[in-house]
């Protein structure tokens, strides 16, 4: 059966994790979370008081820092990490640490190397622009920004993290405005990419309008 890269891009608090994870379990496919990479790498910097506008510090610690999956599991120089990805102060610096360019270089490099064989799904902000730009089905999710920041709540509360609706909005359009303006690697929608509206779906709604277009893909011809 042929088999197809499936790169998912967005804004955060769309549904992308959570569709593209089931998305890659409904086809049998790989799938990897992009955002989690960097959000390790930032997480790393912060427990390692790692000061990555110095380039010195941001080499050596990139150095450091070892990412994997095993399974949907991601781990961290060979520790799995979850929740402590999704805290707010992973928040306010994974927007940050994902502009450097010596970073994305880095990851863009890893995730390249894991779709080489074709047959996963991944999500993120540049993966129908950089990683894959030759990706057979390409998605680009938006949703409206209070459905955003009131999914995001209730994934925090699920992890027993406590953050007022509002505090997540402003997190969420500051991530946004850097995200689309940063230099290397901006959020953008690939020209070829479909654009799924997530604010009126339900996830498994998400999923089978995506496992659907997969599948007229896959059975082509």
């Amino acid at each position: 059966m042929k088999k197809i890269v499936i790169a998912i891009d967005g804004y955060s608090g769309t549904g992308k994790s959570s569709t593209a994870k089931q998305v890659a379990s409904r086809l049998s496919y790989t799938y990897i979370d992009s955002g989690a990479m960097y959000r390790a790498v930032a997480w790393f910097f912060i427990q390692n008081k790692i000061d990555y506008s110095n380039n010195e510090e941001l080499v050596k610690g990139l150095e450091q820092c070892h990412i994997e999956f095993q399974g949907k599991k991601l781990l961290l120089n060979n520790q799995p990490l979850d929740g402590e990805l999704r805290t707010m102060e992973v928040n306010n610096h994974v927007s940050s640490v994902s502009t450097i360019e010596k970073v994305r270089e880095k990851l863009v490099d890893q995730q390249r190397e894991m779709g080489k064989e074709k047959g996963v799904v991944m999500d993120g902000r540049d993966i129908g622009t950089v990683v894959f730009p030759d990706a057979e089905l390409k998605l680009f999710m938006t949703a409206d920004m209070d459905i955003r920041a009131e999914r995001r709540k209730k994934e925090l509360d699920v992890k027993g993290i406590n953050e007022s609706l509002q505090k997540i909005k402003e997190n969420l359009k500051e991530r946004d405005r850097v995200d689309s303006s940063r230099k290397y690697s901006p959020l953008k929608q690939a020209e070829d990419a479909k654009e799924i509206d997530t604010s009126h779906l339900t996830l498994n709604q998400q999923i089978d309008k995506i496992v659907a277009l997969a599948e007229s893909i896959i059975y082509a011809g």
